[in-house]
């Protein structure tokens, strides 16, 4: 399973957003020099999280800020502004028919997976970002 580039950057200009204490809040070109995300497709990011109502504009001149506390945004809110949701094999989306559903001895294993993701990324907000609370063990 593969996170999309959209997912990553957005995550990588949110937490861009929730670090920065400006009462103006972040630049876009200040988020893509920052980031090394080229403007234009930042723009596709920045219109993702706005329509999701993650950040919104602070004037005519402003920058970008959270539309919410950082400790109420999760990693599953940003993901879902860009991916209808999580899903690591074809079979558990909803829209997807399959033959050997009803006998399929695997589509256990994988739901299973696929909603321990679910709730990791639940699990996690932003602040937890932002403050280095995630370990890495990779």
């Amino acid at each position: 399973m593969k996170f999309s580039t959209k997912t990553r950057y957005g995550l990588r200009a949110m937490i861009e957003i929730a670090s920065n204490s400006s009462d103006n809040g972040v630049l876009q070109k200040d988020i893509a020099d920052n980031q090394q995300i080229s403007n234009k497709y930042l723009d596709h990011i920045i219109h993702a999280l706005k329509v999701s109502e993650l950040i919104y504009k602070k004037g005519k001149k402003g920058g970008y800020a959270l539309s919410r506390d950082a400790e109420n945004i999760t990693i599953y809110d940003i993901n879902n502004a860009f991916e209808p949701g999580i899903c690591v094999v074809e079979c558990l989306n909803k829209s997807f028919h399959c033959s050997r559903e009803n006998g399929c001895e695997a589509k256990g294993f994988w739901g299973n997976l696929n909603n321990m993701i679910i709730n990791y990324f639940k699990s996690i907000t932003l602040k937890d970002l932002v403050d280095k609370k995630v370990n890495i063990d990779a």
